[in-house]
Formats: C-alpha cells, structure tokens, sequence
C-alpha cells in the first residue's frame, strides 16, 4: 500500500463513499505475505516510501524467486536487491525480464516507475575502489526522486582534486562521502561544505586497514562539523538517508535558511 491509496480510502470514508469496516479491511489486506521461509512486510512502502529491500547475501537463490514475485504482486513501486550475484541476477529474470543488473554495485533493480528528480545529492569517492558502494548509495537516491551528481576518485593522497572541484558541491543538500584506507576524506569534504556529510567507510586498504574498521573509527572521530556515519560498505544505507535529507530540504528550506535548489 502507498500513501496515495491511503489518502483516497481516507477521502472515500470522509465523503461518505465508503464505510469504515471496509476500510479497515482495505487498509488490512495482507499486510504481510508468508513464506514460511520470510515475513514480507508489504506496508513497508506506506511507511518508508520504498517496498521492502531484499539483501540477497546468505540468502539461497531458490529462496529470491518466491521473494521477488509476492513483492511484484503485492507493491506497486521500484523493486530493489542489493549484494546480488551474476546467479542471482539470473533467478530473478527468469520471473521478471525487465529486471536490470547493475554489475559493479551488485544491485538489482526491478523499475516500475520513475520519481521526478529534485534537489541535489553529491556522490563522492576517495578513489576507484569505493565507486561500487557508492554507486550503491547513488542508486538509491536516484530511484527514491534525487538528483545525483557524482564526484569519483579524488581522495586526499591529491587534495588538488577535491579543490579544483568545489564547484560540484555548490547547490548540495547532502553529500555522500565513500572511503577506505585511513578513511580521511569525508572530513575533509566536512570542511568544504555547508550541508551534512554523510560518511561511508569501506573495506577498501591493506592490512591495517581490519576490513573498513579503520576507516569507520577515523570518520567516527571526525573533527569536521555535520559528519555522520554508516556502516562499513553499507551505500543502500547512505543513499536512503541521503534521500530524506535531501527531501526534508526540497520541501522546506535549505541550509542557512538559502532556498533549497
């Protein structure tokens, strides 16, 4: 169910048009498919504007099939699986051959509509080895109505390549910051902009760097204002959060009190 449905189930009942048992039974109906194997929580999209998200690693690919077909036919918006494999990608198109794959960011994407993009999310990397996080992250902003620009590759081993871009950051009401090894950039990106700062560590670096955990501990540690962190490789987590940021602003006001782009 989507707030559209709700609000003309709400208006039928306001106008006489429809009585209150059978609006509870509408607002009721199968909130929750049963798979014996999974609980899929079909009122997620009322909620949080997106239908449940399917986190395919770990999961057998016997088990996305039944998955992806009770999401087709109880949800009506854009269907998402992240960590997806090649294999994966296969067992679901075998349901659904529109089904796209984004090979990098391991992302499958069912598209059933298409948002009007607004505001301004910029999508950074450190260097080329965080771009499939963050192309995770950009995914998801996109599909959920923000316009994305991305910034790749200019971490600080050449500061000059953050600073001849400033340009890209102007007009931002979110940035999204992806980093591994020492994991520096976000704040230094936290000290160039105006707008919140949302930090990504990945588990991009050699030994020391303990799989993103070093990265994750230096942006937890940040000195920069506005910097906030998710876990270790988790894009899906920033890009969401990077969309209700960037929504909040579209719908009010800027930072600063400036108007929102």
């Amino acid at each position: 169910m989507r707030r559209e449905e709700l609000a003309e189930i709400l208006g039928k009942v306001q106008r006489g048009e429809m009585g209150l048992e059978e609006a509870a039974s509408r607002i009721a109906i199968e909130p929750v498919t049963d798979l014996g194997f999974a609980m899929l929580d079909h009122h997620r999209e009322l909620r949080k504007g997106l239908p449940e998200v399917v986190y395919c690693e770990g999961k057998h690919r016997d088990t996305i099939r039944p998955i992806v077909e009770a999401l087709l036919e109880k949800n009506q918006g854009n269907i998402l699986l992240t960590r997806a494999s090649e294999e994966v990608y296969e067992e679901v198109r075998a349901s659904c051959p529109q089904a796209e794959y984004h090979r990098q960011a391991r992302f499958i994407l069912i598209r059933r509509e298409e948002k009007e993009l607004a505001g301004k999310v910029v999508v950074i990397t450190a260097g080329t080895a965080d771009i499939p996080v963050a192309e995770e992250a950009a995914i998801v902003a996109e599909l959920t109505g923000n316009a994305v620009e991305k910034l790749y590759d200019v971490g600080i081993s050449g500061m000059h390549r953050i600073l001849a871009r400033t340009d890209a950051l102007i007009g931002a009401n979110v940035a999204v910051v992806a980093a591994g090894m020492e994991g520096a950039l976000p704040s230094i990106v936290g000290g160039l902009v105006e707008c919140p700062v949302i930090a990504v560590p990945t588990s991009v670096g050699y030994g020391a760097n303990l799989g993103g955990m070093a990265a994750l501990l230096a942006m937890l540690n940040s000195c920069a204002l506005g910097v906030a962190v998710v876990n270790i490789d988790n894009g899906f987590g920033a890009g969401y959060l990077a969309h209700l940021i960037n929504q909040a602003a579209v719908k009010g006001r800027g930072f600063n009190g400036r108007s929102a782009s």
